[in-house]
């Protein structure tokens, strides 16, 4: 069977989306979105290279095109799996006037998307909503690396089980935790603006610390060397988590709210330059991290 690459391959290239692994993660994001009944229903290796390489007598089914019109908006699953000519795909079609409308989500056309919403992909009202359209086990399975920086974690360490995180961490996941200082200035401050009693966010961050280093102390010599766990004691902003170098989560801290209440944003990296909104809280994450202390 002859193999030419699809518009699909060079999009997915272009979001570093290529590894089947990848992918699976992006596929399974945007079936939440949709129907989670269409979660973990993502093609398997053999069919998504199929796909890459046109190997394809029809279209996928009509699930798999529902994912893939929602992971890249502005193109249909036909125009998708065309061949890519002369090095750039045809530009993603404008819907004439009098076709049903488009979802929010999908409204900007991939090619204006950068200048408009930087790498900006999805908005929630706040985490609860958040987390109901992506649970922690989308956000997190098949990771390679996990950083997270904001008060008490609790998405990481009350959310997301033990032994998920553990297998994460024998497949060689690099993980990064950065809790608010316990009984510290920061966390006090945080406390008087939630209305909470003295000692209270200081008792559920200690509770998750505790939480990761147990878990540290059950893994293997080399498992453990990839968990590291630090604190600051500096006024909180936002809650910061980047999953795999390439997906932000991020909530910013409310007066008078608490964070199950905060908008939450979803920032895709782009690409390797570290422009964009991703670039700006990877930035203040290293940084948070660099002052920290270790634990």
């Amino acid at each position: 069977m002859a193999t030419t690459e699809t518009v699909l391959k060079n999009l997915l290239k272009q979001q570093h989306l290529q590894e089947h692994r990848l992918f699976l993660r992006a596929y399974d994001r945007a079936a939440s979105r949709l129907d989670k009944e269409l979660v973990g229903s993502g093609p398997s290796k053999a069919t998504f290279y199929r796909w890459l390489a046109g190997q394809m007598t029809r279209l996928p089914h009509p699930g798999h095109c529902r994912v893939l019109e929602a992971m890249l908006p502005g193109w249909t699953a036909d125009e998708l799996f065309q061949a890519w000519t002369d090095g750039a795909p045809p530009q993603p079609r404008l819907r004439p006037d009098g076709d049903e409308p488009r979802a929010a989500a999908e409204l900007p056309q991939v090619a204006e998307r950068p200048a408009r919403l930087a790498d900006l992909s999805a908005v929630f009202t706040s985490r609860t909503e958040f987390t109901h359209e992506l649970p922690p086990s989308v956000l997190f399975d098949g990771a390679t690396s996990i950083r997270s920086a904001g008060l008490s974690l609790n998405m990481l360490c009350q959310q997301y089980g033990d032994r998920a995180l553990g297998a994460l961490l024998d497949a060689g996941c690099e993980v990064q935790l950065l809790f608010l200082r316990p009984r510290g200035d920061a966390i006090t401050a945080r406390e008087n603006e939630e209305g909470l009693t003295a000692g209270h966010l200081s008792m559920l961050t200690e509770l998750n610390i505790e939480v990761a280093q147990r878990l540290r102390r059950k893994l293997s010599a080399e498992s453990a060397g990839r968990l590291h766990i630090r604190t600051y004691n500096e006024t909180i902003r936002f809650n910061i988590t980047i999953v795999s170098d390439r997906t932000c989560v991020v909530q910013p801290y409310l007066p008078d709210a608490r964070g199950l209440d905060a908008p939450t944003f979803i920032v895709d990296r782009a690409s390797d330059d570290e422009a964009g909104l991703y670039g700006i809280f990877n930035g203040v994450f290293g940084s948070l991290w660099e002052r920290a202390e270790s634990q």
